[in-house]
């Protein structure tokens, strides 16, 4: 009698079962999940309220008179686009930023150059220079109306008087221009740094084989420097535009919107707070916002091709 055995089954070799990869859609949505609660945030702080804007200014709305209130369509905006006091300062929001705008990116060009050559203390100097950047705006203007401007105990008459010269009252002769001023030394060193980022980024070996040359600094400044700067001083125009647009703290600090300063933000200010004239003000507030995101726009392209360069050069 023969005995039969049968071979064991072989077991497989994994028993475990198979853990597939998250997909792509499932592990975009988890490195995108912590910026969540940040997107929210900026949603509920910036959007919601410029919706609520947005709607506002289609009513006629006065806080004093809320019973009155009713849609008026764009007749808001036709009044903002009329008006002949909204325009007058419309054309001095342009005239204020053009104004600063220029200035502050000459002079920050100049300590740009300044800065880039070696000397002595230049840690210091650079540190000073960029100190007037770093005060609070308001600061800054309280700072220029006492300080330099006042006619009585102010600097500026001070160091006239020490040489003999007149004792003006800068603000009621010159109202424009001081502000224009005090904003100019606050965006001077933004420009500065700006353009001294620039700066260093130059390729010294051009700059050395045009010296090999026969160049001189005046030829190397107009047809290298500045034709390398071009984007940075764009860069520069642009983000100073955005800011100095919305700019509220000097005219409301230096003159209260008086003599002729009265800009943009001033007029939406003294709409709403003043006035009531909440439909009106709103209505002017988006045209604000409008422009500002125009001139954000082209600033974005600037910095999306300063960019790709940079990776160019990489």
């Amino acid at each position: 009698m023969t005995a039969t055995t049968t071979a064991p089954s072989a077991a497989p070799e994994n028993t475990r079962p198979t853990v597939r990869p998250p997909s792509g859609r499932l592990r975009a949505w988890a490195t995108r999940a912590p910026l969540l609660p940040a997107l929210v945030f900026m949603i509920v702080v910036t959007q919601l309220p410029f919706v609520a804007t947005l709607v506002i200014s289609f009513f006629d709305w006065n806080a004093l008179y809320p019973d009155a209130r009713h849609f008026t369509g764009f007749a808001n905006y036709g009044d903002v686009l009329s008006d002949p006091a909204l325009r007058k300062s419309v054309w001095t929001t342009i005239l204020l930023t053009v104004a600063v705008v220029l200035v502050s990116l000459v002079l920050g060009l100049a300590l740009a150059l300044l800065l880039d050559r070696r000397f002595k203390g230049r840690g210091v100097v650079r540190t000073l220079l960029i100190a007037p950047f770093l005060v609070v705006p308001v600061a800054a203007a309280l700072l220029w109306k006492h300080v330099l401007y006042n006619p009585e105990y102010g600097l500026l008459n001070g160091l006239l008087h020490y040489v003999g010269g007149p004792q003006p009252d800068w603000i009621s002769n010159t109202p424009l221009l001081a502000v224009e001023a005090s904003l100019v030394w606050q965006w001077t060193p933004f420009m500065m740094l700006i353009l001294l980022a620039g700066l260093q980024s130059r390729d010294q070996q051009q700059i050395e084989a045009a010296r090999v040359d026969g160049a001189g600094d005046w030829q190397i400044f107009v047809h290298l420097t500045l034709p390398h700067l071009r984007r940075y001083l764009e860069l520069g125009a642009l983000l100073g535009s955005i800011y100095i647009v919305q700019n509220f703290d000097a005219v409301f600090t230096i003159t209260s919107g008086g003599l002729g300063t009265a800009n943009l933000p001033y007029t939406v200010y003294q709409s709403f707070y003043q006035a009531h004239e909440n439909g009106l003000a709103s209505a002017a507030g988006v045209l604000v916002v409008i422009g500002s995101i125009i001139i954000a726009t082209f600033a974005l392209r600037v910095v999306s091709s300063l960019f790709r360069e940079e990776v160019g050069r990489a």
